[in-house]
């Protein structure tokens, strides 16, 4: 041990005091301020299965693997990071002795190829994350940038670290096999072994870069700890957390249903609630759970959500990605005053901070902070835009695609609760919504006695619900836009008539049923939500009263209704088998009780709802019926789970859309890229949009006057009617009028007059 590494040990030691200790009094400080959110003790358990879940994401890069091109780069570096940390701690020994290596494992061969792996692949994925960050910089105009608004020099920041302790590892290997310090095999060294030939004898450069490589990960300690904000770095450790503690706890994606509405970790009971005590949706930074701070802490900024989120795509402000990091950065600003017991009331008058001088010693930025409101426009100081609020659908891609399991829907939906239930402030078109819910069960506003219009002049009885559910083997529940939207009853008509083909008993409730509560919830309005599903519950448990558990069947044709009965009402008390119009259908032609026989031999595009797709995993029965209908399938370039919502979802259905592009016309210029004869799809809400959408192209000549927008039973029914009929004729025909499907003129659909809506007119980066 020669001077040199004295130094550079002394030199090494030093700086890893500092920086370890700056990193431990972070990670004490971020704990601490993630547990200033709201209790949830629904995330801690089962241990195994949440476990499991765990490993499998990180091990395999289940999600990450979601981006193809980024997904192994990224794995590269995870593993390097991960493993590397026992190259960075053997530098301590390299420093002062370039001959140190670890017990036993040391010279071992296993180890030397591992090491060998673990810097080149550092260096490698680095460079290409570096590369591909490059390759899809905002600064590029012909496209919108997954990246924008993410933190370039956080990023270039931590993979510049990367690539130097790849780079240290490689150095400090290289060195030692010069100067004869290790002779490992070439097959455990062979990047290694044929630069070590080119380097002279030094042993003082095994030390020069064992520190390199120790200094890079103490810099690196250091700057993440004087920076609590910089999610590109904190991921590493807390996204192993946030996966853990994500809501479901068999390893799915915060969809489906949403998170309850929560007060002190229970959920909310309205009948008993107390708005002074009660926290009602988030108001406040502080109302979020304990998990919504471990998620604004755990970001990335890699943009995947943005790029896939509707509203971004179509010029909206609302980018799932930028909600995230500026919740996150208001948190942290906020953390001093609330870690010093600062409060407000509903009014905005301050309960947590008394005596002479309350505010004495919290930073003012804190202060200045903790006046900002959570929602608010510009000149209000919010800390999240309205129009950013307001434009999300609910679409759930965000949450899909994050590879750190955020619930982006979850945190939007609280703060929309807050603002509906306490502050009385959103969008206009919600008034009628509202009201028309509360009085008449509806959102349009449609008198009860008239849901059974849609059976007029149906050649069979529909039966309905009289006290007795007998021999029924389905409850068909028909829904709103199903009983009473004109473009949605056709696909009423269509289904009922399958079923009746295929002899499969069934009953309606008729003036019995009401809204199962989607748009309000999904629009924050939870009280209206609990009225209308509670009714629905009571109602539903009455006409299975004498049914067996395993037995209690319903079979839905509208998407936000199948995600409504299926996943929330559970929770209250109602629990049965739902099933989508689609899936039934699909198994009655399985089962041969529906045989089409003349193929609808035309050019089809699918449109997958976001509600029967994404939140539901159904994407396989409707393309499978489109195919049995003898049509040929056309995928647009964004289907599946990466399927584009139609702009319906999250009460958008209510809401006119002012700011940038339709999302609806967006969809429809799509799948006018597939040249299609028809659109199909799964779901009354996206029919109605993606028809207003064709009506517009068709209104500026970029779409033929003869694409139609069809569910995917009216193909099926024309498929397997026309075959009795031995007429194989097209869909939109005249022949065509009878059980719901296209009109005389040969339309398919045309705007009803019980679409109180009103008519809207109206790229995947994988980088």
């Amino acid at each position: 041990m020669g001077a040199l590494q004295i130094t550079l040990g002394v030199i090494g030691v030093a700086v890893s005091i500092v920086a370890w200790g700056v990193f431990a009094a972070a990670v004490v400080r971020q704990v601490r301020i993630i547990r200033l959110g709201q209790p949830d003790g629904t995330r801690y358990g089962p241990f195994v299965p949440r476990l499991k879940t765990l490993i499998k994401e990180f091990a395999a890069h289940t999600r990450m693997n979601k981006f193809r091109r980024v997904g192994p780069w990224h794995w590269l570096v995870m593993w390097g990071f991960l493993l590397g940390s026992l190259a960075l701690f053997e530098a301590y020994g390299e420093i002062f002795d370039p001959h140190f290596a670890w017990p036993i494992i040391g010279h071992w061969e296993p180890w030397q190829l591992l090491l060998e792996l673990l810097g080149i692949g550092t260096v490698v994925g680095g460079v290409a994350l570096a590369i591909i960050r490059q390759a899809n910089h905002p600064r590029r105009a012909d496209r919108q940038s997954r990246f924008q608004g993410s933190n370039f020099a956080a990023a270039y920041f931590v993979e510049a670290v990367v690539v130097i302790e790849g780079l240290g590892i490689l150095g400090v290997k290289t060195f030692k096999i010069s100067s004869g310090i290790e002779d490992p095999a070439l097959w455990s060294s062979f990047v290694t072994q044929p630069l070590a030939q080119l380097l002279p004898s030094a042993t003082a450069a095994v030390s020069i870069m064992a520190l390199i490589k120790l200094l890079s990960g103490m810099i690196w300690l250091v700057v993440v700890g004087r920076n609590l904000t910089m999610g590109v770095a904190w991921h590493r450790f807390s996204a192993f957390f946030n996966i853990y503690f994500k809501r479901e706890d068999d390893g799915g994606v915060a969809l489906g249903k949403l998170k309850p509405m929560m007060s002190g970790g229970e959920p909310l009971d309205f009948e008993e609630a107390d708005p002074e005590k009660d926290v009602f949706g988030a108001g406040q930074v502080e109302d979020f759970s304990w998990k919504g701070w471990l998620d604004f802490s755990t970001c990335t900024e890699c943009g995947r959500c943005q790029s896939q989120c509707p509203a971004w795509n179509t010029g909206k402000p609302l980018s799932p990605k930028m909600l995230i990091t500026q919740l996150r950065d208001h948190a942290y600003a906020k953390a001093p005053y609330l870690m010093a017991g600062g409060k407000k009331d509903m009014a905005g008058d301050e309960i947590g901070l008394t005596g002479d001088d309350p505010h004495a010693g919290i930073d003012v930025l804190a202060l200045a902070e903790s006046e900002r409101a959570l929602v608010g426009d510009a000149e209000a100081n919010g800390v999240i835009d309205p129009d950013m609020l307001w434009s999300c659908t609910n679409c759930g891609a965000c949450v899909e695609q994050c590879p750190v399991d955020i619930e982006h829907v979850d945190h939007i939906v609280d703060m929309r609760r807050y603002q509906v239930m306490i502050e009385s402030n959103f969008p206009t078109e919600l008034n009628a919504l509202f009201k028309n819910l509360e009085n008449k069960g509806n959102p349009w506003g449609q008198n009860a006695k008239d849901r059974m219009a849609w059976a007029e002049d149906l050649d069979f009885e529909v039966p309905v619900f009289d006290g007795e559910f007998g021999d029924a083997e389905y409850l068909f529940w028909v829904g709103c836009a199903g009983a009473f939207e004109d473009r949605a009853k056709k696909t009423t008509r269509a289904v009922a008539e399958l079923l009746h083909m295929a002899d499969v008993k069934y009953t309606v409730l008729g003036p019995e049923e009401t809204c199962t509560g989607d748009p309000a919830r999904r629009a924050g309005n939870e009280f209206v939500f609990q009225m209308l599903a509670q009714q629905n519950v009571e109602v539903l448990n009455s006409v299975f009263e004498d049914v067996e558990p395993a037995k209690r069947k319903i079979v839905v044709t509208c998407a936000h209704c199948f995600n409504t009965l299926a996943n929330e009402y559970p929770d209250l008390g109602g629990n049965y088998e739902v099933v989508h119009h689609t899936q039934l259908l699909n198994r009655l032609v399985r089962e041969k009780r529906l045989t089409p026989m003349a193929p609808v031999a035309q050019d089809i595009t699918y449109h997958d709802p976001c509600f029967l797709g994404r939140h539901n995993q159904v994407y396989e029965a409707p393309r499978e019926l489109v195919g049995a209908a003898g049509a040929n399938l056309r995928e647009m370039p964004r289907h599946g789970d990466r399927s584009m919502c139609c702009g319906a979802g999250g009460a958008r259905m209510w809401m006119e859309e002012q700011i940038g592009k339709r999302i609806n016309v967006e969809r429809v210029d799509e799948a006018l890229g597939t040249a299609p004869s028809k659109i199909a799809t799964g779901c009354p809400f996206c029919r109605v949009m993606l028809n207003d959408g064709v009506t517009s192209r068709q209104s500026d000549g970029s779409a033929s006057e003869d694409l139609e927008v069809v569910d995917v039973s009216q193909l099926l029914l024309s498929a397997v009617k026309r075959g009795s009929d031995k007429e194989p004729v097209a869909v939109g025909a005249p022949e065509a009028e009878t059980g719901g499907e296209a009109e005389p003129d040969g339309k398919a659909d045309t705007a009803g007059t019980a679409d109180a809506a009103g008519d809207k007119p109206g790229s995947a980066d994988d980088s």
